[in-house]
């Protein structure tokens, strides 16, 4: 599930094979972009901000959203392509291809930043600020833990996965209302500190064990014991964000 850690390696694998390089084949695959051609124009940047990535080529920024599936796929060797590709780049021996992406759209270079202006402190990015997240969180005391930090007005990058883990590091179930929460401020500090740490990895940890099957606390380990306390880890599928949490460890 793609969020803000992953987001920012994927711009961090972009970077490195597409900056500075010529385009030499650009086939947008979504209608109402399909006429733009950027071919013979040089990349100049790669960058994240929270969820969103942009292309920056030429006087055009390529604006893309993961939401739930996609990727960008790069290679120096063939890349399958098949119905999902909503673009592919080439510059030589290089090919990035963009799948199953949620949003796909074509800005304009000097205005590409309005569409994420109403983001909070991106927590990979330079303008992170603990303080203002704070704020933002604590803004509606009574709204649902989980649910505050999913907001990415609040801070851009947490996505359920984290939600569901700062939930438990808390001591908090995702459905206690902000006002529970006692330290705002150490929260968003240990949320910027989890994406942080798994910047450069596909495969994130939570718990500080990278060893496989010992890399989250509460996410997808439904039924299985807590690794805390071993009281059977709870699941609640009918609520907007799947949630999980322990029973005893959450109050």
């Amino acid at each position: 599930m793609p969020e803000g850690d992953t987001v920012w390696h994927t711009a961090d694998t972009l970077r490195r094979h597409l900056v500075g390089r010529t385009l030499t084949r650009c086939d947008v695959r979504v209608p109402k972009f399909a006429t733009v051609d950027l071919t013979g124009q040089a990349v100049d940047e790669v960058l994240s901000r929270g969820k969103h990535l942009f292309i920056r080529v030429g006087p055009a920024s390529i604006h893309s959203h993961l939401k739930m599936d996609g990727s960008w796929r790069v290679s120096n060797r063939p890349v399958r392509v098949d119905h999902r590709a909503r673009i592919i780049l080439e510059a030589s021996e290089i090919r990035a291809v963009g799948v199953d992406l949620g949003v796909l759209e074509i800005l304009e270079r000097e205005h590409d930043e309005a569409v994420v202006a109403h983001l909070g402190p991106d927590l990979l990015g330079a303008d992170w600020d603990p303080q203002v997240a704070a704020a933002n969180l604590v803004a509606d005391p009574d709204r649902p833990i989980a649910q505050a930090l999913l907001d990415q007005r609040v801070m851009a990058g947490v996505g359920n996965v984290y939600s569901n883990e700062l939930c438990f590091l808390s001591g908090h179930l995702p459905t206690a209302p902000v006002r529970a929460i006692a330290d705002p401020l150490r929260l968003v500090s240990r949320a910027r500190d989890m994406l942080w740490v798994n910047r450069f990895r596909w495969n994130r940890c939570t718990t500080g064990d990278t060893r496989a099957g010992r890399q989250v606390w509460v996410y997808g380990r439904a039924g299985q014991a807590c690794r805390r306390c071993g009281t059977p880890i709870a699941y609640d599928g009918e609520a907007e964000r799947v949630q999980y949490w322990c029973p005893a460890c959450q109050r």
